[in-house]
Formats: C-alpha cells, structure tokens, sequence
C-alpha cells in the first residue's frame, strides 16, 4: 500500500531537518489542510477512547504570519522547499477518510448453508473490508486464517509479518516454527486447531521491506468486527491470546500481558488465555519464561479435558539438585 499523505509530509520534513532546515513559513491553504489532517485523527482517537470524546478540542493556534522582508530574506534554496511542501500539502489526499466519515464496522449477514461457506463468505468480506483500506496504514495483501474450523482450540495473533504476507498464512517463520513445537508438546498439531490474527493485514512502514510492527489501537478497532464474527463462527471452547496486542484487542484493556496472564478472561463467553507471543521465546529462552507459557498451555489442557502426563507437568521446570 502506498504511503499515505501526512506520512509523504512527515518523510519529507525529516528531509528538510537533515539538510539544516527547520523553520519554513506556509500559506493559508497548506495550513488549512494541516488542520484538517489534526482534527480528523483527534476525531478518531475520541471514537476509540470515550473518555477522550468528551474532552473539548484544544485550539489549534495560528502561527505568526511571515511578513515580506522575511520572505525577501529567504535563499532560492528556502523558496524551494517551501514550494515543495506546498505543493505536497494541497494535493487532495484520496486515502484520507473525510472528518466524521466514520467507516460502516457491521458484518453483513451470512447465509451460507456450513460453516465452511460462511468462512468462505467472510473471507471475501475480510479482504474487501472497507475499513481497513480507508485508514492507509494496512498493506493490500489480506491474510486470513488456517487450520480446522471444526475445532474447540482457536490461537489467535496480532498480525500477518513479512512472512505471513508472503505465504498468507498466519504463524509461519519461526515463529510458526516455535508454535508448532509448542503444539506438538501438547499433543496437538496445526491441522487440528484453528489459527488467526487480530488484524489480517500487514502494518506498513516508510521504505517496508522484511520490517514489521505492531497494529495500533486505531487498526485493532476497525479490524475487531472481523475476527469476532470469525469466533462466532468457530464457537471455540478455549482461545490462546498470542502477545500483547491480541489482548488488547480481545479484552480491550492496555493493562500489561504479565498481569493478564496467569488465569481466564473472555470475550463474548468464550475463555481466553493469555500468554507470551512465540517471538517472544524467541528473543528470550530463558527456562522460567518457557515454563510460563507451558503453564498457560496446561491450563488450556485442562479446561479442553485433555489427558496430560506427569512428563508433560514437568516440562521446562527447573532441574532439581
């Protein structure tokens, strides 16, 4: 997905900085497509956060305007710039959603005759999901889910990675990698679970290649409509919460993973376990940390009525002496 407006104006002011500039007069009509731009992210802030929807706007001050020997002063160099940026700020910045167009976040109805033509149905949904295109920070390709649907175990993440993206399927790299040895130690594999994301397209980046990053609250809310309905759907016994994000997303608080983990929230009636995402053991192998996550997949087990043998308990447990 290309970048969108504000992120060219941003990059190109990065630029000017670099080269020593960093005071530059504009024009009404470039400052009045800055406000436009203020407002409506301040706008879609307060719909995420009610607390701040009822907070008043703070003024946005005018600055001082540039009188005609400080525009004589100005080396070709300045007025150059200064044209530059101008042009880039009245261009009309179609990825833009207009102040108060809040995006439509309603399913529509599903009327297949299985739970495979629904999925089907949503998946096309997903990809075409309107959403998710206005806000101009998600990439084009849409990752969906894999796995079994008929499932009582559903895994979900925070969002498709490079690798993701490129397979589009969700939890592959090594972090599919380590999944998959967690799994297998729970005795159970891929193709007997149902694996997903929060968000199922990729964040973008300035200059993206193999870099990846987090969703934010913005791109969490306008994607939630799809994994609930996909939860419906499944009707899972249990979820796994992968990382921070999907807890956030899911349980819609910003308390931190370690307190949340540990014990069962739930979404719409569902339990929910939350754990560390695989990256995570990734980065840090320490044998406490492991045993953390195995401890949450034991109470998943249990929950599911899964046998469990004094092996499996005393997995990543330190050795005694």
């Amino acid at each position: 997905m290309a970048s969108t407006f504000p992120d060219l104006v941003v990059s190109y002011l990065k630029s000017l900085e670099n080269r020593g500039i960093v005071q530059i007069p504009i024009d009404d009509e470039a400052r009045s497509v800055l406000r436009k731009w203020v407002i409506s992210a301040r706008a879609a802030k307060a719909s995420i956060s009610p607390t701040l929807a009822k907070l008043p706007p703070r003024p946005i001050p005018d600055p001082p305007p540039s009188s005609n020997e400080a525009n004589d002063e100005l080396s070709d160099t300045s007025r150059n710039t200064i044209s530059s940026l101008r042009a880039l700020l009245t261009e009309t910045p179609q990825e833009m959603p207009e102040e108060n167009n809040q995006p439509n976040l309603t399913i529509p109805e599903l009327a297949g005759n299985s739970l495979e033509e629904n999925l089907t149905a949503l998946r096309l949904i997903a990809e075409r999901w309107q959403p998710a295109r206005i806000l101009g920070t998600l990439r084009e390709t849409m990752v969906f889910a894999t796995g079994n649907p008929h499932t009582d175990l559903m895994l979900i993440g925070e969002a498709p990675g490079f690798q993701e993206e490129r397979l589009r399927e969700p939890f592959v790299g090594p972090a599919g990698e380590k999944l998959n040895a967690i799994l297998k130690a729970m005795g159970r594999s891929r193709d007997s679970i149902y694996i997903s994301n929060i968000v199922k397209f990729r964040p973008s980046l300035p200059h993206q290649t193999t870099n990846n990053r987090a969703p934010n609250e913005r791109e969490i809310a306008y994607c939630l409509p799809i994994i609930a309905k996909e939860i419906e759907l499944i009707r899972p016994k249990v979820i796994v919460a992968l990382g921070a994000t999907a807890a956030k997303g899911l349980l819609g608080t910003t308390s931190p993973l370690s307190t949340l983990r540990g014990r069962f929230h739930y979404f719409r009636g569902v339990p929910v376990r939350v754990t560390y995402h695989p990256s995570y053991l990734l980065r840090n192998e320490e044998l406490s940390e492991r045993r953390k996550v195995w401890e949450d997949m034991l109470a998943v087990m249990e929950l599911l009525g899964m046998p469990i043998s004094d092996k499996q308990r005393e997995y990543f447990r330190p050795k005694q002496h």
